[in-house]
C-alpha cells in the first residue's frame, strides 16, 4: 500500500469520526439526554466541552493529513526560552 493511499484511509476515518462527533454535539446542544441511570447502571455521555476539543482535535489531524498529501511538511514544534542578561 502506499503512502498516498495509507494517508487518505487516514482521511476519511477521521472524516467519519468528525462527522460522527459533530452530531453527537448537535444533539446534545438540542437537549439530548446527557446521563442517565436505569437500575443500578449509569451511562453517560459526552459532554459539550469534551466534544469542542474532539472537534478541534479531528479539524487539525484533518489538515495537517491534507498538507501531507499535498507534499507539505508537518509542523514541527518548538520553544523560545527568552533570557534576562
Amino acid at each position: 500500500m502506499s503512502n498516498a493511499e495509507l494517508i487518505k484511509r487516514k482521511i476519511a476515518f477521521r472524516q467519519e469520526a468528525l462527522n460522527s462527533a459533530r452530531k453527537a454535539y448537535l444533539a446534545l446542544l438540542s437537549g439530548g439526554v446527557k446521563s442517565y441511570t436505569i437500575d443500578d447502571r449509569e451511562l453517560t455521555k459526552l459532554d459539550l466541552p469534551a466534544l469542542e476539543r474532539t472537534i478541534d482535535k479531528l479539524e487539525n489531524e484533518i489538515a495537517a493529513l491534507e498538507g501531507e498529501l499535498c507534499g507539505k511538511k508537518r509542523r514541527k514544534a518548538f520553544g523560545i526560552v527568552p533570557r534576562d542578561w
